[in-house]
């Protein structure tokens, strides 16, 4: 499809929807007008180009691929759709025209409330590859009506605060009513035995409508256009009898329960409604969408035998397994397979992508909650595992091995197991990832199905984040070495012939310099503090969770505060360290560790002796247009996570597209940057995998480490005698008495490394040269390259031909 407009026909357009849309003229319109009508107009065109694509899809039989996923993390998308659509200049100048200016209306949209950390920014950056190359593609999620929260610091404190996106967002979403499609919830089973035949009743169940809404994501040049379906929670069943006798608010409850399934992404789960809350969301979402992928498949086919040729399923971390019981219990209960060939297929189509290791992301579900809220999804995991135990038996698989691999163990039903057992590929997202999952996680089932288990690492977005999020850095690179990074993210490393060449290292270090002057004024604008663009801009921005070890930077920071107290006449070079990062409500320590770090920010920034050399930033509310602003005017990357703890990381790869140099361990996908860079070209320390598992097996001992070093025990007192009047005796007892995380293990080493950067940092000339060796080393981390290995090695699907091939494709 031609997504051309001229300046002269988008004016046309906008005139249009005004009037006719919200009934303004173009004098008297307001910026949220503007942009609105400047949305629909996108959408439009998105939704005439997606339908030309899926037609083109259908014609040819090309595979489609199904994500699930409980977060897309997308951001704003009126400028992500406008740069792949090729229409931001012409739009620019038609809007100018009007006396209105385009980045005004782009700070009317809100971020989408649609995701919170990595995992949702990963599946947001798919859409985004799928759709540039060709890949019939949908996403699937919940419309959360809050988002996860607003953060706003009290004294410190981190609140959560309702995010109301919705109003601004909406715009880009297209409510489909007539795809809407039953959930049912509770109730009992009733099953018959008709000589061979086996039929199933759910009865007295509670039925939820799910809503559809529809969200385009364009690709690059408008090749292709992914489509984001998001579900919203409806109860149009008002009980009539309720309200007619008095009981008006049991009436009303009935409906306002129904709706609280899509509200907040994310529910607090410390307690045993929010657990109901979370597993009823997941249903809802898996079964919603199988039961839409079904029906999308039989509109066109008569069975289901061919599901696995033309369909891909993938789940997105543990969040949707009930997808597995869910698509049997269609195929058992409406479509009349037999078990065998409903598992099959069931097997062949759906793939698994692990995102951790921790053990409170893998997700366990108490069976009697699962039996009362998903009666007949809990039948079938029971089938699911007495097959699995009666097949592994038949294998000679020792007992106490099954029992570590089934999905229902003591009492509880394991989704991870069940993610494994009932897909066909399951992959990690990271070259070290991986190993872990073979070597340990899900050692058992390696064993037993080695060539199940794969690796693809995370890539990002790099149009978004290197040609949106960085013009400037963007120009330079097409001026050096053309435009064919940006569509092929490999290419970048034909910048490496210029790593010796002064001027263009000259260059690169005045584009990072205005990128950190364009941060400051930011910055002084929204949160009224000033920093000092000519001082080092070192980040650490991603989920506050303890493993990520944010305390061990800002224990650091102390220690770095308390030298420089004692020696105010040190040769010292300014320092500004950045943080943003949102805790679950529910996790107390995550909160506890924000506080600090919001209380270190206020020593250090309010104390004259130093503040002129270092300061501390923590920017509220962080976010994905936050990030497009922070990421390129970073110069240290910190990803500093105990080895083995993180699976990949994306946040290390936008940075260092960006030119920052990362400061971490050899974990995630630090190993690969590693690989690329080479040693001269990453600060690393700390503890390998292999050693902090040696470690813990000759048993750790914090207490050491803070009685045997000054640096450790000085500021770990400070800490516990309180800052700026706040007490943070659980923080040091914490650290002193489990350090779950080994900081104090890694912390000296911690400490050279960033001794280490200052003293690079000092020779400009070097640091530009490993700044370009590392922007030129990040093709490899790009999203398109992930999709290119899940396409080939798992989903074993291709992109639709181009329109100059498809009559060709079509004659054979």
């Amino acid at each position: 499809m031609n997504y051309s407009l001229s300046v002269l026909q988008i004016k046309e357009a906008i005139r249009d929807k005004l009037s006719h849309t919200f009934g303004v003229s173009l004098q008297n319109a307001t910026n949220e007008e503007y942009y609105k009508a400047v949305a629909l107009i996108v959408r439009e065109l998105m939704a005439k180009g997606r339908a030309e694509f899926q037609q083109n899809a259908v014609r040819t039989e090309t595979k489609r691929i199904y994500y699930l996923c409980m977060e897309f993390l997308l951001g704003r998308s009126l400028k992500n759709n406008l740069y792949n659509l090729g229409l931001e200049d012409n739009m620019r100048e038609a809007l100018s025209e009007f006396g209105i200016k385009l980045d005004h209306l782009y700070d009317q949209e809100p971020d989408a409330g649609l995701g919170n950390g990595g995992l949702g920014r990963l599946a947001a950056c798919f859409l985004d590859g799928l759709a540039t190359q060709g890949y019939p593609a949908m996403g699937y999620s919940l419309r959360y009506e809050y988002g996860l929260f607003k953060q706003k610091l009290v004294d410190g404190w981190q609140t959560e605060l309702p995010d109301f996106w919705l109003p601004g967002g909406a715009v880009w979403m297209q409510a489909v009513p007539d795809n809407s499609v039953e959930v049912h919830f509770d109730g009992h089973i009733e099953e018959k035995w008709n000589d061979q035949y086996h039929s199933v009743k759910h009865k007295d169940y509670t039925t939820v409508t799910a809503v559809p809404y529809d969200l385009y994501v364009s690709g690059k040049d408008g090749r292709g256009i992914s489509l984001l379906r998001v579900w919203k929670a409806e109860n149009n069943a008002f009980d009539m009898n309720l309200f007619g006798g008095g009981n008006y608010m049991r009436a009303m409850e009935q409906q306002t329960m129904a709706e609280v399934i899509t509200k907040v992404l994310y529910p607090e789960d410390d307690h045993a409604e929010g657990k109901l809350l979370r597993l009823t969301q997941q249903y809802f979402l898996v079964s919603a969408s199988v039961q839409d992928i079904i029906r999308r498949h039989l509109f066109a086919h008569s069975n289901l035998d061919d599901l696995p040729k033309l369909v891909a399923i993938h789940l997105n971390d543990t969040h949707p397994v009930l997808a597995i019981p869910e698509m049997m219990r269609v195929m058992l209960d409406e479509c009349g397979y037999d078990w065998e060939s409903a598992w099959g297929i069931v097997k062949e189509t759906v793939a698994y992508t692990n995102h951790t290791v921790m053990s409170e992301a893998l997700e366990t579900w108490k069976c009697d909650l699962v039996k009362m809220r998903l009666p007949r999804i809990y039948q079938i995991i029971e089938e699911i595992n007495r097959r699995f135990w009666e097949e592994m038996k038949y294998k000679g698989v020792d007992y106490g091995k099954i029992a570590r691999m089934a999905p229902i163990s003591d009492g509880f039903v394991r989704m991870a197991n069940l993610a494994v057992i009932g897909s066909h590929s399951v992959n990690g997202v990271s070259a070290l990832h991986s190993d872990i999952l073979k070597e340990d996680l899900f050692h058992d089932f390696y064993v037993e199905e080695p060539a199940k288990f794969t690796n693809v690492t995370n890539g990002i977005a790099h149009r978004r984040w290197l040609c949106q999020s960085n013009p400037k850095l963007s120009g330079l690179i097409t001026e050096l070495i053309g435009t064919d990074y940006i569509y092929d993210a490999d290419k970048l490393s034909d910048l490496l012939k210029y790593q010796d060449d002064s001027s263009v290292l000259e260059r690169l270090e005045r584009i990072k310099h205005e990128n950190k002057e364009r941060l400051a004024e930011h910055l002084k604008r929204t949160q009224g503090l000033v920093v000092d663009p000519d001082s080092i801009f070192d980040v650490q921005v991603k989920r506050l969770h303890e493993y990520k070890r944010q305390h061990m930077n800002a224990l650091s920071i102390l220690a770095t505060y308390q030298w420089l107290l004692d020696n105010p006449n040190a040769d010292f070079a300014p320092r500004t360290w950045f943080f943003g990062a949102k805790a679950a409500p529910g996790y107390y320590f995550a909160k506890q560790i924000i506080q600090f770090i919001s209380a270190l920010a206020d020593t250090i920034n309010n104390d004259q002796r130093v503040n002129s050399k270092m300061k501390v930033v923590f920017v509220e509310n962080y976010c994905v247009t936050w990030a497009e602003t922070l990421i390129p005017a970073a110069e240290i990357s910190e990803q500093i996570s105990l080895a083995g703890t993180e699976a990949s990381g994306t946040s290390n790869m936008k940075f260092m597209i960006n030119g920052a140099v990362t400061l971490g361990t050899l974990d995630g996908a630090n190993v690969e940057i590693h690989e690329t860079v080479g040693d001269e070209n990453i600060l690393l320390f700390g503890m390998t995998a292999s050693q902090v598992e040696e470690v813990k097996r000759s048993g750790y001992n914090p207490m050491q480490h803070y009685q045997h070093d000054q640096q450790i025990r000085r500021a770990l007192d400070a800490l516990n005698q309180g800052i700026k009047g706040k007490n943070f005796h659980d923080i040091y007892r914490a650290i002193i008495q489990q350090d779950r995380y080994m900081a104090l293990a890694d912390f000296q080493s911690y400490r050279a490394a960033q001794d280490r950067a200052v003293a690079l940092y000092h020779d400009k000339r070097l640091w530009n040269r490993m700044s370009l060796i590392n922007i030129a080393g990040a093709g490899r981390f790009a999203a398109d390259r992930a999709i290119r290995d899940y396409a080939g090695n798992i989903w074993h699907g291709s992109p639709v031909p181009p329109e100059k091939n498809l009559a060709a494709k079509m004659s054979l």
